[in-house]
């Protein structure tokens, strides 16, 4: 798999809000929406997790 600069940084990004997500959810509780998204820039699909109070 090729990894561009642009593609690194998102899933570097991606890999840090994994682990601070569930510890804003658990503080303002709420329901999690988790959602599958075709990423251009990385070429493949990608979850993107949203919180709703």
């Amino acid at each position: 798999m090729k990894l561009s600069r642009r593609g690194f940084i998102v899933s570097a990004v991606a890999a840090g809000a994994v682990r601070t997500v569930p510890q804003i959810a658990a503080k303002t509780g709420g329901r999690r929406i988790l959602t599958l998204v075709y990423d251009k820039s990385l070429g493949m699909m990608r979850a993107v997790e949203r919180l709703v109070p």
